[in-house]
């Protein structure tokens, strides 16, 4: 019988499928285990090899548990809301919808013949209103919350406003705008309503304000940081500007510390800890205040060293800080405007991470120094940031290398405060050996001496204090765009109100065209039914709209991570109508055990889901404040890229490309054969001179892997075919009429044409060939290259077990008992693929199951004892031939419930002892003999044994020597 795997392969996906193998119960006698995988966003390329490297590690260990006996959650679904859907409808009029809904199909397709144990049962989508009605909950529930310090968690903003009534602020220890009001109680009782609602958005959890974003005009959306590469648009590659927008906000500032502090309590990658870390960025320091000369306005900044006060000689504002306008002299005006333009231009990051451009402009005003009263020049520039901090530096050119550079190339005085040190060619930045000087009462002092008596003495002036600050700023939480979730709000009087809880969901507008309005709105402002009466409850007409009872909606919609931010948890209850999720499944499942996905969402989605948790717990919504335990970063499979190589001439293309032969470096090597003159009479053709042939260079051009064969050999006409403008091209190539192209591992990705499609593996070798490679492939968390040639080898192996239990006359499996190599080679088996998949460790299993299967077919075993239970260590790598095998041994139940091998040490150890026999020191046979004989009983057999008595041939030897356990010696 031979190993039809396509056809093995349908039948056992058809069977998961149908009988809902997978499917987990929310209560269960067993223990639980949630596995669980970032769910993918359905792109219209759907998936490549790379892709899943960690689905197929998650599914192993989800069947693993599932075969020691745990009630296992393994679901899957998709990030459905997403800008490539919504370019595709700018660009063709489709509605995302069905764009992203042909997309699922084609991951639903792929996935399922990949033979993952998902759970479809609980399959949810962030584009399905029965899912975002709970995001837009979430989102509420945000509002109608502000973060007390005292209590160190999130409240209801009902208790706030009793606070107010009775009390006022004062005492109030909340996370707030920096700019909030002090009021009394009767302040507040006096105060309208429009104005009481001002001051509440100042405390809520979300909240509107104006701040600095990211601008992407060609997509037509604010974008996150994490959104942009060097300077532009991850999607698209589109120039991004910084520009001020009233927009939603979400406090995650409120949580900095205890996101910090809960990466201590969970089992998550030390680089993904320390990027987080670094994200939200804690520093302990003084916030200090410098009143400006000629204005009631005052500078807030925050310093890590205040013992260096003495040494600002001037200040730095971000271009886009609020008094720069204000305080700008007319004489510097123009400048400073120019500057802000110019600045609007770059990104944060590249800002951050230009450290060579000094650049900055003085606004002709002048801040005082709080102790000594001298005049100190205001700058801007664009090294500092106005969303880090308070936007403003008290520059100490003598001991921070930023502010030296900018003092030198700006002309600015740059006193020395530092005893001992010269600073004439660099700053003094060692704060560990500082001892202060030139700084009044702080002289002599050491840092930690300095910096406590500067605070001081700031606390008695009133211009400062002791403060713990955080780079981790508010997330922007709007965008500019269609598909996305709906904000359950709507305005009265220009402030926001939220829907009740019981009208959701709100769900996206019909709208005629996918772009921004010709007036400069969200598209949402291009619908013509989207305006909320307050007395039906519905979305209505906008001409409808009185500002009495029916009002305009929020234009803008949420975010790509805000699907992304509690997903794992309604996975524990997706049908339930009634809330988010039940109490008894968040109390059965209560976090994920086991969470695997891909670094690149360190301070993305992995630290907004933290602060929603966190948020959550706060709530008493969910059991814990973080919501994996663990979690594993898989590495990325590397694609190997083909390179062409087209003739340039300057930045001229040529539309002439030469094999690979031909060429070291930037230059043509030079050669008399056919294919030179060649070369030469094609270029000549199009028009080079002999004088330009030689300084012709070239360019290398992604070319599409599928045109190239084993030997790294370009399908010419395939090429032509590609693209248009390559009809016509002209190809130089090798003495043999072949076209060789050059390879270099990177990574795969679409753009680089070095995607290889699991569709045409699974077809070629089948999916459990698949599975086992992509893990054989080396460690789960490191990079490495796909190799298509690779896959023949486990392959190979596939077939190999097929015939251990196989053969041309059908199953070959016996009830005979097992010798004990066959245990042995069984038990040490079940020893090492334990370890493994407890340590994640999968590609040294398959290779474990390499040489066990090697053994066992030396050994010729046909036992079931060992047959079956190997099939089920196999079952989580390999589920469809174990599957497969399992019924075939007479098993009616799915192998997914069948209980794991238990290992036994007694089958390794050593029972026996294959002793060398040798006469007078030369080996002549050898004997297997029980461990445990003493040197008599070893002797007495050894001598009684016929090739012994046909070596001594009737002689009697001069002394047996025996070393038990390792050898016999028989001399004479």
């Amino acid at each position: 019988m031979k190993y039809h795997f396509n056809e093995i392969e349908k039948k056992w996906q058809d069977h998961w499928a149908k009988n809902q193998t997978f499917k987990a119960e929310n209560n269960s006698s067993k223990p639980k285990y949630y596995v669980l995988d970032m769910f993918p966003y359905p792109s219209g390329a759907g998936l490549h090899v790379g892709h899943p490297l960690g689905y197929i590690a998650s599914d192993i260990y989800a069947r693993y548990k599932r075969h020691k006996g745990f009630n296992v959650l393994h679901p899957q679904g998709y990030d459905s809301f997403g800008l490539p859907a919504e370019q595709y409808a700018i660009q063709t009029g489709q509605h995302p919808a069905i764009t992203t809904a042909e997309n699922i199909k084609t991951y639903r397709r792929q996935l399922d013949q990949i033979g993952f144990s998902f759970d479809w049962s609980r399959e949810v989508r962030t584009s399905d209103p029965n899912y975002y009605k709970w995001t837009q909950w979430v989102f509420i529930q945000l509002f109608e919350s502000w973060y007390n310090n005292e209590t160190n968690k999130a409240e209801a903003i009902s208790d706030l406003i009793t606070i107010f009534e009775a009390e006022g602020n004062k005492k109030v220890d909340a996370i707030c705008d920096d700019d909030t009001e002090m009021f009394s109680s009767e302040d507040w009782n006096s105060y309208s309503t429009e104005k009481q609602q001002e001051i509440l958005l100042k405390y809520r959890l979300t909240y509107l304000a104006e701040s600095e974003v990211n601008w992407c005009p060609a997509l037509g959306t604010v974008l996150a940081n994490d959104e942009i590469v060097n300077g532009v648009s991850e999607r698209g590659g589109h120039p991004v500007v910084r520009k001020k927008m009233t927009q939603w906000s979400m406090r995650i500032s409120a949580y900095a510390k205890r996101l910090l502090q809960g990466l201590n309590t969970i089992d998550w990658p030390k680089p993904l800890k320390e990027s987080q870390r670094n994200w939200i960025g804690k520093s302990v320091g003084a916030h200090v205040e410098f009143k400006i000369l000629n204005s009631e306005s005052k500078i807030s900044v925050f310093t890590t060293r205040p013992d260096t006060i003495f040494g600002a000689s001037f200040m730095t504002l971000a271009p886009e800080h609020d008094l720069v306008q204000r305080i700008t002299t007319p004489e510097q005006k123009a400048q400073v405007e120019a500057y802000i333009e110019a600045t609007a231009k770059r990104s944060e990051r590249d800002r951050i991470a230009d450290v060579k451009t000094i650049s900055g402009v003085f606004t002709g005003a002048y801040a005082e120094h709080p102790f000594t009263n001298e005049p100190i020049p205001i700058w801007i520039g664009d090294y500092v940031l106005a969303g880090y901090g308070t936007g403003a530096v008290m520059s100490v050119p003598c001991g921070d290398q930023r502010d030296y550079d900018f003092a030198k190339h700006f002309n600015i005085p740059i006193p020395n405060i530092f005893e001992g040190v010269d600073i004439s060619k660099e700053p003094f930045e060692d704060k560990a050996t500082t001892i202060i000087a030139n700084s009044d009462f702080i002289n002599g002092l050491n840092y930690k001496e300095a910096t406590k008596k500067v605070i001081e003495a700031l606390e008695k002036l009133g211009q400062g204090k002791r403060k713990i600050n955080y780079r981790l700023r508010d997330a922007v939480f709007s965008r500019q765009r269609y598909w996305g979730e709906p904000f359950p709000v709507y305005y009265v009087n220009g402030l926001p109100q939220m829907i009740d809880e019981k009208h959701l969901p709100i769900t996206l507008p019909e709208v005629e065209k996918y772009l921004p309005t010709e007036t400069g709105e969200p598209p949402l402002g291009n619908a013509t039914v989207w305006a909320w009466d307050t007395k039906s409850h519905t979305v209505v007409a906008n001409d409808l709209i009185d500002n009495k009872t029916v009002f305009p909606l929020e234009l803008n919609t949420m975010p790509g991570w805000a699907g992304s931010s509690q997903y794992f948890n309604r996975y524990m209850d997706p049908h339930n109508d009634e809330e988010i999720f039940s109490r008894e499944a968040i109390n059965y499942w209560q976090q994920v055990d086991l969470y695997i996905g891909g670094s690149e969402h360190a301070t993305g989605h992995l630290l907004y889901s933290r602060f929603w948790q966190k948020f959550m717990f706060d709530k008493g919504l969910v059991p814990h404040d973080e919501f994996a335990k663990k979690l594993i970063n898989q590495g990325m499979i590397l694609g190997t890229s083909a390179f062409i190589h087209e003739a340039i001439l300057g930045d001229k293309s040529l539309n002439v490309f030469i094999s690979s032969g031909f060429f070291i470096g930037p230059n043509f090597l030079t050669s008399e054969n056919d294919n030179w003159k060649k070369k030469e009479l094609i270029l000549k053709k199009k028009g080079i001179s002999s004088e330009d042939l030689n300084k012709m260079t070239y360019r290398a051009i992604h070319a599409d892997v599928s045109f190239i064969n084993a030997s790294d050999e370009l399908d010419i006409e395939a090429f032509k075919n590609w693209r248009d403008e390559y009809n016509d091209a002209e190809f130089i190539t090798d003495a043999d009429g072949t076209f060789k192209v050059l390879r270099e591992v990177e990574k795969m990705s679409k753009s680089k044409f070095n995607v290889v499609n699991p569709d045409q593996i699974c077809e070629e070798y089948g999916a459990d060939s698949l599975r086992l490679y992509e893990m054989f492939l080396g460690p789960l968390e490191q990079a490495k290259p796909w190799n298509t040639a690779g896959i023949t080898g486990v392959h190979g192996f596939l077939k190999k077990l097929w015939k251990l239990y196989f053969d041309d006359n059908g199953l070959k499996v016996l009830d005979n008992e097992p010798t004990n190599d066959n245990l042995k080679t069984l038990h040490k088996t079940i020893k090492k693929v334990e370890e493994d998949i407890e340590n994640f460790s999968f590609n040294t299993t398959v290779s474990t199951f390499m040489i066990a299967v090697n053994e066992l077919t030396a050994q010729q075993c046909t036992s079931r004892a060992i047959l079956e239970p190997l099939i089920i260590l196999v079952s989580p790598y390999a589920p469809h031939i174990a599957e497969e095998l399992w019924q075939q041994l007479g098993y009616n139940e799915s192998i997914a419930r069948a209980t794991f091998p238990k290992f036994e040490a007694s089958y390794l150890v050593e029972r026996s002892k294959n002793y060398p026999i040798s006469f007078n020191g030369k080996m002549r046979f050898t004997i297997e003999l029980p461990i445990d004989l003493s040197k008599e009983e070893i002797e007495a057999t050894v001598m009684a044994h016929e090739k012994t008595k046909a070596q001594l041939d009737g002689r009697t030897p001069k002394k047996v020597i025996i070393v038990p356990g390792k050898i016999v010696n028989i001399v004479g």
